[in-house]
């Protein structure tokens, strides 16, 4: 696999976290491709599904918009690309904080685990065409992330 493309999926997921925690939106749904397959079943206990780009970034959106800062720390990216080359899967180490109350010390909630995510190849990038949280330890107060009523 050209060294190129092992970067370009890995920075796809930068883009991604950097999306969230910057809360620019249009930079983070410009990371997916129009359909997304999204599993946070680990954490969340909801089923996986597959839903346009659009709706899941506006579903997510308030959630996010409402902490008062997240951070999104990935590392050792390992990239598989498939034989034809117009697919790829990322597997990555991700820690994630969650900020409710920056003023309160227990207003935190912190996942640790990995992201086993799939790209398509677009004509010159790759997006997320499926997102998957394998949470592996979570410290903090869950409520955090609780969503808006």
């Amino acid at each position: 696999m050209p060294a190129e493309d092992r970067l370009a999926v890995a920075e796809t997921l930068y883009r991604y976290a950097l999306g969230v925690d910057n809360r620019d939106w249009p930079l983070y749904r410009a990371q997916f491709a129009d359909r997304v397959r999204v599993d946070f079943s680990d954490l969340t206990g909801i089923p996986a599904t597959e839903v346009a780009a659009d709706d899941y970034v506006a579903a997510v959106r308030p959630l996010f918009d409402r902490l008062h800062a997240t951070h999104h720390m990935m590392t050792n990216p390992l990239v598989d690309l498939a034989a034809d080359g117009a697919t790829a899967r990322i597997r990555m180490s991700v820690q994630a904080t969650h900020v409710g109350d920056p003023h309160d010390p227990t207003s935190a909630f912190t996942v640790g685990g990995r992201y086993e995510n799939d790209l398509v190849r677009a004509a010159d990038r790759w997006l997320l065409s499926g997102v998957h949280l394998a949470v592996s330890w979570t410290s903090g107060d869950p409520s955090v992330l609780t969503p808006p009523p």
